[in-house]
């Protein structure tokens, strides 16, 4: 299971061409695993703290990135934040701010499973790039979702790579944190990026030095879902599209809207008056488990439910049954 010996002396086995095919899935040239993405984001911030540099982080960041940053600050590097998925606040932050031979470091997440939106990364780069600074994405949401090419008809795209993919775009001065425990199922994370950031951080990691690296059992696990998604990633995700899209169209046949595109995970549209705490409360009395969340709609909670392709047809339509029952149910009281 575990190798007895921190990644900075020892690498597990399998653990240097996982990483690599991971990089060439997400379109980067070089990878490195890590145990989570808290890890790596605690390293990369604290090694890009050495460098002048300025973070501008998007408003809705993930919490596991925004506690990188935090680190970052923690050691006196400015940070800024500029408004979610706004590429004209991000420019005119940037015009402002940058000086004193300090170059911008903007994180931001890839997909925001809370307005349903991938972040305008070509728009962010043609700013970024002005002032020769580097693009920092946690894409944990759309690594194994999204991917090449899409279209009306497959709109997730092909092959599962993630944002970068999605968006077409490449680049050394782009770096991805991803964890594999979402559409993966595997507990273990990737930093891919160019070759000399990714050596670099190999080389100044704090947490390869005194963590426990992934364990074998883990990277045998990522190894296997590296080939599924290969082999049957595609169709996955076109059966993935299909329940999705049935939830959307079941639950909009009976009044109800619903936020956001056809990610998997899938939020109610904010309702006036609806106390969407006792709503997760009566369903979860009839085992109907969902999750509340930070909502980029409004004030308050969000209602949402996560689509995998272990849910059958007949599921998706008892589950928008008893969805729209409790809402009306609550709303009437």
């Amino acid at each position: 299971m575990t190798i007895g010996a921190p990644a900075a002396l020892r690498q597990p086995p399998g653990a240097g061409e996982v990483a690599g095919r991971l990089a060439k899935l997400i379109g980067c040239s070089r990878g490195v695993l890590g145990t989570s993405t808290l890890h790596l984001f605690l390293d990369l911030f604290t090694i890009l703290s050495k460098d002048p540099v300025a973070i501008f982080v998007d408003d809705g960041i993930y919490p596991i990135a925004r506690w990188g940053v935090e680190q970052a600050a923690a050691r006196g590097t400015p940070v800024k934040f500029f408004r979610h998925r706004d590429p004209t606040d991000l420019q005119r932050l940037l015009q402002r701010s940058i000086g004193n031979g300090r170059r911008p470091v903007v994180v931001s997440d890839g997909f925001c499973p809370g307005c349903g939106r991938v972040a305008p990364i070509y728009e962010y780069l043609k700013s970024i790039r002005r002032f020769g600074g580097q693009l920092i994405l946690d894409d944990t949401q759309a690594l194994g979702v999204l991917g090449q090419k899409p279209t009306p008809a497959g709109p997730y795209g092909i092959g599962g790579g993630g944002s970068l993919q999605w968006s077409g775009v490449r680049g050394a001065d782009i770096v991805v944190v991803n964890s594999l425990a979402k559409a993966f199922g595997v507990p273990v994370a990737v930093l891919a990026g160019g070759r000399g950031l990714v050596k670099r951080f190999e080389q100044e990691s704090s947490t390869r030095i005194h963590c426990s690296p992934p364990s074998v059992a883990a990277i045998q696990a990522a190894q296997q879902a590296i080939e599924i998604n290969g082999q049957e990633g595609d169709m996955l995700r076109q059966r993935l599209m299909r329940l999705v899209s049935r939830f959307r169209r079941r639950l909009e046949s009976k009044g109800l809207k619903v936020a956001g595109t056809l990610f998997p995970v899938q939020g109610l549209a904010p309702i006036p008056g609806l106390d969407v705490y006792e709503v997760y409360e009566r369903l979860l009395e009839l085992k109907v488990r969902t999750i509340l969340k930070r909502s980029h709609l409004g004030p308050g909670a969000q209602l949402a439910l996560i689509i995998t392709t272990d849910h059958s047809p007949r599921q998706i339509d008892k589950t928008t049954a008893i969805l729209s029952s409790t809402v009306r149910s609550v709303m009437n009281r």
